[in-house]
């Protein structure tokens, strides 16, 4: 695998670059590695500088990361559309990335090494083991090779390589295909592994008492890395050669649970890394081979017990207590729960287990101080690394679903004397509260969850006499760590809370969002922000069915909210809170309920371009620059509606940004871009200003659409365009441009919603009298995707917009402009395509469009009137009622699902994984059907005015070709408007 010198250069050259501090030439460098991206060998490229002995590690570490991630996007895909493969590597590459990335891996640092497996289970996870069978054989071998010469590093690197590749069978569907590769993967590597794993452990014994950590690491990462693959492979099944060698493994794992090595090595962590890993396989033979496991049960619990009392200096003591106390409370809410059942016992765990991993440590107030944003990951949103303290609780909670009152008497007599110890010496002793608090917080039931919660204390007086002093406190900026345990149980219990008394809090608790604690305003903000999303189940009258209703609203807030929005823009300055997103969303709540005017509204308005401005000049952290737009569409939209006199103060605060994040190319930022400026078209009034044409003229260039992540929003703000100027589309060839663009979307499936969309706001906005001659266009272009794409997605898109043209041209236009293309086309397509998915169309305004359109057409069309298409006319009324029926189902779904906070984003890496919708940019859809109340309705009224007209023929249709059920249906929708089938 040769590759150039000067492509390695230049692309050493790109990687340093784009680590540089200067963000124009970061830029400069990410632009240049964008466009050699889909240059043939390019791969090819970043595997070899990944593997060139060059002096710049840190670039040849960049080259592997991206090498990565562009195996995971571009690497083909078995079951891909075909419209995607242009994206995909080319074969050729593919095939010498399989020849060389392993032992590339093996010779490469460590750092890349990590990258590189990750690289190779990506790959793998296509083309493993069908596409590439001599990948597992070959590291195999290599194996033996490194264990016979006694190489750990070269063993270690290729276990590693090895457990990246087993890693998909963890979380992976079940099914046959994986069970056959498991099977494929067992049968190879099995016995090795097993090998591997006696030689290290005999290696281990033989060096048990050595001083020196940095002889023994290695070993123990061989072990640990055993035990890893040891976990993947088990994980969907016991497979038949580890349950016949199941003595020789828990052997092995109970020795590393039990043997103490010299202190150097014990502090080193590596010991405590292996015993991490032999709980996480403790805990999953007993989760789900309980039967096979239950023998070695007892001496494994006493043996992990065992290691949670014994003190250590390991740095790897936190996360092996966490994954020990895991695999403790697996089993006291298993059937073995008797095993802690003795009171002693269950006093024992409290005082030795519960308690002290409750209890604040140092590392928890560093990590407060240090790195807030860690601790608020760990503390509140159940980030990947387990905490000692969440741990405990749950052990605590997994005891109390058998000895409920046990477990209560013991806390409760816990959480006294830890609040009277606070009591005795408040300025020593806070940390007995907060554990106190967080005790409470474990046992007691949270609203929605199942169970009935552990009653520790009287929560109306604990909420009295614990939490609300600290909340009025004057000391308000005393103790951060215990304030933000309060402001964690609020935001906990915040449901249980009456909104009298929220309300009365809220002066004290907007105080925090100025604290100097970047956790306690950021926990201030949440629970501000949560508060402000309660929503309360509310019967409807004369029917048994609830609605979800905000409990607060704007007159609520209003009082409040200039304060509230003053301390949170303060926050925002504070050191290491530039770019919090917690505030950012607390203010984008507040603004998108509020009404806010004034003065207040020009100056939050400047507050959040000026923090645009800023981010723009290095977008890092897209949870914050989300909400930030979001924060920027709330003003826009609930304030320009008001007062539409606010528009120029918008557009000459906002244009300046908004023309910058185009000019500068700040692709991160486009998406939203375009949404606001969608929103501001949609607030100005025609004729739009020369701004806005040069705009438009922007939006109909087609290099504007070459970035899939833009079409969606691209596509709001032509729909806001055609709102306002729909007459000049047959000016300077806009709608040819517009329908060029549309064909080039409908041929891709990552972009034919936006196709879709598109074409149908084109049908809302413009008059038959501009579309008639493209209709033919239009059709010939969907028709000619359609015979490669027949998925029910776009099948579904199809007939909402024949429905839309329909609806909005007449069924004599419909027909007629599709038959053009072909004599009697829409008869064939009607059977095929509109019938069978009409049932299955969703959304509340798609069904009713598609419904009241289905209905004109049995009642209007005179293809369908035809005696000739009495079948068609039966099949079409028999899906309307199963689609019309249905609806009932999913609005009680819909209902059951309500409450959902709708601005909240996927936790993603970056902003590139796809469209990110603004929600408070978002105009509701239109509805062309307005006079059309129920479609119900619609339709037996529709069909008994049909059959007055010709009394007798269509009931002996609809005997025929209706579905007994639906024929029911229809009766009781007949009895229910008053309407007769004759």
């Amino acid at each position: 695998m040769e590759v150039p010198p000067e492509m390695l250069d230049a692309l050493a050259g790109w990687f340093t670059q784009s680590l540089s501090p200067d963000a124009a030439a970061r830029r400069a460098a990410e632009q240049s590695i964008s466009s050699a991206t889909s240059s043939p060998g390019f791969a090819l490229a970043l595997l070899g500088l990944s593997a060139s002995p060059r002096p710049d590690l840190q670039a040849r570490l960049a080259a592997s990361v991206h090498f990565k991630n562009l195996l995971r996007r571009r690497w083909p895909k078995p079951d891909a559309e075909a419209d995607d493969a242009a994206d995909h590597l080319p074969a050729s590459d593919c095939a010498i990335i399989k020849a060389n990335l392993l032992q590339v891996l093996l010779t490469a640092p460590p750092l890349i090494q990590a990258q590189l497996s990750e690289a190779l289970a990506a790959a793998a996870a296509s083309d493993f083991p069908a596409m590439w069978e001599s990948l597992l054989p070959s590291i195999v071998s290599s194996l033996g090779t490194a264990v016979n010469a006694g190489d750990v590093a070269a063993t270690n690197s290729l276990l590693a390589a090895a457990a990246s590749l087993f890693s998909r069978f963890r979380n992976a569907f079940d099914n046959n295909a994986l069970r056959l590769d498991l099977k494929y993967c067992l049968e190879i590597f099995a016995a090795p592994l097993l090998e591997v794993f006696l030689f290290a452990s005999r290696r281990l014994q033989a060096a048990a008492t050595t001083v020196n950590p940095l002889e023994l690491r290695p070993v123990f990462e061989c072990l640990r890395l055993c035990c890893e693959i040891f976990y993947s492979l088990n994980s969907i099944d016991l497979p038949e050669f580890f349950e016949d060698n199941m003595r020789q493994w828990m052997t092995e794992f109970r020795a590393f649970l039990t043997t103490s090595y010299p202190p150097p090595v014990e502090a080193d962590g590596a010991p405590d890394a292996l015993r991490a890993a032999v709980c996480d396989n403790l805990q999953l033979y007993m989760e789900k081979y309980e039967e096979e496991f239950r023998g070695y049960l007892k001496e494994f619990v006493e043996a992990v017990w065992g290691l949670l009392m014994a003190q250590t200096a390991s740095p790897s003591r936190a996360q092996l207590a966490v994954t020990a106390i895991r695999f403790l409370t697996t089993v006291a809410e298993s059937v073995h729960h008797a095993l802690f059942g003795s009171p002693e016992a269950m006093k024992q765990i409290c005082d030795s287990v519960v308690v002290p991993n409750l209890r604040l440590r140092d590392d928890d107030e560093e990590l407060f101080e240090g790195n807030w944003v860690e601790y608020v990951r760990r503390d509140s949103e159940g980030s990947d690394a387990d905490t000692l303290r969440r741990a405990a609780c749950r052990l605590l909670r997994g005891l109390a679903a058998n000895y409920r009152d046990q477990v209560a008497a013991l806390v409760s007599a816990q959480v006294q004397q830890m609040l009277a110890a606070y009591a005795a010496d408040r300025a020593n002793n806070w940390k007995e509260k907060d554990a106190a608090i967080y005790l409470v917080i474990a046992l007691m039931q949270k609203p929605g969850a199942t169970g009935g919660g552990t009653p520790v204390v009287d929560m109306e007086s604990f909420f009295t006499s614990v939490i609300v002093p600290e909340l009025q406190a004057p000391d308000w900026q005393s103790e951060p760590m215990l304030k933000a345990t309060v402001l964690r149980f609020l935001k906990e219990f915040k449901d249980q809370i009456p909104k009298a008394t929220a309300l009365a809090l809220l002066p004290s608790m907007m105080r925090f969002l100025t604290h100097e604690s970047n956790v306690v305003h950021s926990y201030a903000a949440t629970f501000i922000e949560n508060l402000l999303i309660i929503k309360d189940a509310v019967p409807v009258p004369g029917v048994s069915t609830v609605t979800r209703s905000p409990r607060y609203v704007a007159t609520d807030i209003n009082p409040f909210a200039p304060q509230i929005i003053q301390n949170l823009s303060t926050a925002l300055s504070f050191p290491d809170s530039y770019e919090n997103p917690y505030l950012m969303k607390c203010l984008m709540r507040v603004l998108g309920i509020a009404n806010i005017s004034g003065q207040i509204v020009h100056e939050i308005t400047a507050r959040l371009v000026g923090i645009l401005m800023e981010v723009c000049n290095n977008p890092k952290n897209p949870d914050f620059n989300h909400y930030l737009f979001e924060a920027l569409a709330a003003v826009i939209g609930r304030t320009g509606e008001q007062d539409p006199t606010l528009l120029p103060a918008f557009e000459t605060s906002l244009f300046p940004v908004l023309q910058r994040i185009l000019v500068e190319d700040i692709s991160e930022f486009w998406p939203y871009a375009f949404q606001i400026f969608a929103q501001l078209v949609n607030l100005s009034r025609p004729p739009l200003s020369q701004n806005y044409m040069q705009l438009f003229g922007v939006l109909l260039s087609n290099a504007t659409w070459d970035r899939p992540p833009c079409v969606p929003a691209l596509v709001r703000l032509l729909r806001a365009f055609l709102r306002k100027i729909p007459n000049e589309l047959n000016q300077e060839g806009r709608l040819p441009n517009i329908l060029a663009i549309s064909r080039s979307l409908i041929s891709r499936s990552s972009t034919e919603d936006s196709a879709f969309y598109m074409l149908n706001t084109l049908v809302e906005n413009v008059g038959l009298d501009i579309m008639n001659p493209y209709m033919s266009e239009i059709w010939s272009a969907l028709f000619t995707r359609l015979q490669t794409r027949q998925a029910v997605k776009f099948v579904n898109s199809l007939v909402v917009f024949m429905s839309l043209v329909l609806v909005k041209y007449g069924s004599g236009v419909l027909v007629s402009s599709i038959d053009a293309i072909q004599p009697n086309l829409f008869t064939q397509i009607l059977p095929r395509f509109w019938i069978p998915n009409l049932k299955l169309i969703k959304g509340a305004l798609e069904v009713k469009l598609t419904a009241v359109a289905s209905t004109k057409l049995l009642c209007e069309s005179a293809v369908l009137l035809d005696a000739a298409a009495a079948q068609l006319w039966g099949k079409l009324l028999d899906s309307i009622v199963t689609l019309l029926s249905r609806t009932n189902q999913d609005g009680a779904q819909q209902e059951q699902n309500d409450g959902a906070d709708a601005v909240d984003i996927q936790k993603t890496s970056g902003y590139s994984v796809s469209f990110v919708r603004l929600q408070y940019a978002g105009k509701s859809e239109d509805d062309l059907l307005k006079e059309v109340n129920d479609p119900k309705q619609f339709l037996v009224t529709s069909l008994a005015t049909l059959s007055a007209q010709s009394p007798g023929r269509f009931g002996p249709v609809i005997e025929q070709h209706v579905d007994p059920a639906n024929k029911s249906v229809l009766l009781q929708l007949c009895a229910a408007y008053n309407a007769n089938i004759v």
